[in-house]
């Protein structure tokens, strides 16, 4: 009977399979977690919680984890988070793009490219923080919060931890201006429309969540605005990770970092998901998919990123985050108040 069980666990696909539950569980509990009422006030996501339940385990009970069950979070951190990237384009269609027009298409376009351009150039050459993990903070703070980081990791190959951190940016800084944006429009310390009050949100805050919440505490109005421009940021992702990741081709080429088989490794590194991903957008665009199943989908695709966030949270080391300092939380403040004062102006320019 014992060789049998070994043999049992010793099977890669079962190994997998075990994995993949075990990981499921803990997602489970974070959707569970994320109804507790102070929770759901702060617009706080599973996303959110599953990666500091995974990191609670992580950090704990890590050592007492059976070897056949690390298949499976390994594969819930990678091929699972590609996944889940792909199908998050069901949330999108093209015809976004016309509801906001063009102006609106250029505030997010501005807000996305000068933040993200501002910190990566910080996050590495002022506050010298490794490459990967500036470009994770930056991207977490100009697209849409967690979802980019999760996003850009395999692109950057950046370590557990590092995601880890990026993500931690996230929700300080996100949950904060989530916070104060109706808090200083209702004081008049921001002076617009209601339609400019969402579009501002939507160019500025960091999750999908945290634009729904600050647009409806104004009106209706502003949250659709908020949404809608929110979403824009999130369709040029796509662009934004192909960018990348023939930049970073482009630097390792520099470096004398290319491979004997260069186009074969080209054509390995290049990040085919966020084609995917597209695709996925205009699948969803055509409206050939009902509604009801749309929503499955989605429903299913949040729980995939749960998953992988909380897969990325039980291979976080607490001490390698201790190490790396408050560096990562100062640059994500300083892209939080360009956030807020440069959307604020470029708000007021190209749709006040």
């Amino acid at each position: 009977m014992k060789f049998v069980v070994q043999a049992f666990r010793n099977d890669r696909n079962v190994q997998l399979l075990n994995g993949l539950v075990f990981v499921a569980l803990f997602a489970s509990v974070a959707f569970h977690l994320v109804d507790l009422p102070f929770l759901t006030a702060l617009g706080i996501s599973p996303l959110i919680v599953g990666i500091v339940v995974g990191m609670c385990y992580g950090n704990t009970l890590h050592v007492h984890m059976p070897v056949y069950l690390k298949p499976g979070i390994l594969f819930s951190s990678k091929s699972l988070l590609r996944l889940a990237i792909v199908l998050y384009g069901f949330r999108l269609t093209f015809q976004d793009l016309a509801q906001v027009g063009f102006k609106g298409v250029a505030l997010a376009a501005f807000m996305l490219g000068t933040t993200f351009l501002m910190g990566s150039w910080l996050g590495i050459k002022v506050f010298r923080l490794p490459r990967c993990l500036a470009l994770l903070t930056a991207a977490g703070s100009s697209v849409c919060g967690a979802a980019a980081v999760l996003a850009v990791e395999p692109v950057v190959k950046a370590e557990n931890h590092e995601s880890s951190i990026a993500v931690g940016t996230v929700v300080v800084f996100g949950t904060l201006a989530m916070l104060l944006y109706p808090l200083l429009y209702s004081h008049g310390l921001l002076p617009m429309s209601a339609e400019v009050y969402g579009a501002f949100a939507g160019a500025t805050l960091h999750e999908v969540a945290h634009a729904v919440a600050a647009g409806q505490a104004i009106s209706p109005e502003a949250g659709n605005t908020a949404v809608i421009v929110k979403m824009m940021r999130v369709i040029m992702l796509a662009p934004l990770l192909v960018a990348l990741g023939f930049w970073l081709r482009r630097a390792a080429m520099r470096n004398g970092e290319q491979t004997a088989d260069g186009n074969a490794s080209h054509m390995k590194s290049f990040p085919w998901f966020a084609v995917l991903f597209v695709a996925t957008i205009g699948i969803n665009s055509l409206g050939i998919i009902p509604a009801g199943m749309v929503n499955a989908i989605n429903a299913f695709d949040v729980f995939l990123l749960t998953m992988a966030m909380c897969a990325l949270g039980m291979e976080t080391s607490l001490e390698k985050v201790r190490k790396v300092g408050p560096k990562p939380f100062l640059l994500a403040g300083i892209l939080a108040v360009w956030l807020a004062t440069g959307g604020y102006f470029a708000a007021n320019f190209l749709i006040g």
